[in-house]
């Protein structure tokens, strides 16, 4: 019994954790709380045109993966800005490496997006 109260324990706080760390980039990162507000959006464009669930689905999918995009950008840039404070090529140049990872995934997500709307207005 002990070790299935451990095992929740751990799984609680385990989650904890995680939505401390998306408080962090909500609180924290101008951008992140942009994607997710036109993710919101999205959504509810979504449901106003009545997409079917492969539409959602994809729409979900793609949002998910800007905003996880953004958080892992976050984490690579306060990760370099700890571990080399002052200005330096190679932490500039990995941090601008994230960030494309993020541009990269929030241009595909606008692709999907535009397909998938596009398709109810023609």
């Amino acid at each position: 019994m002990d070790k299935n109260k451990s095992l929740a324990h751990h799984l609680i706080r385990s989650f904890q954790d995680a939505f401390r760390g998306l408080a962090f980039v909500w609180k924290e990162e101008r951008n992140f709380r942009i994607q997710l507000c036109i993710a919101l959006l999205v959504i509810a464009g979504g449901v106003w045109l009545h997409f079917d669930y492969i539409e959602m689905a994809l729409l979900v999918f793609a949002i998910l993966l800007v905003l996880t995009a953004e958080v892992t950008n976050t984490a690579f840039e306060d990760t370099m800005n700890k571990i080399e404070p002052n200005q330096d090529p190679l932490v500039g140049k990995v941090k601008d490496i994230a960030a494309g990872i993020a541009a990269l995934n929030a241009l595909g997500a606008v692709v999907i997006g535009t397909i998938i709307f596009i398709h109810h207005f023609l």
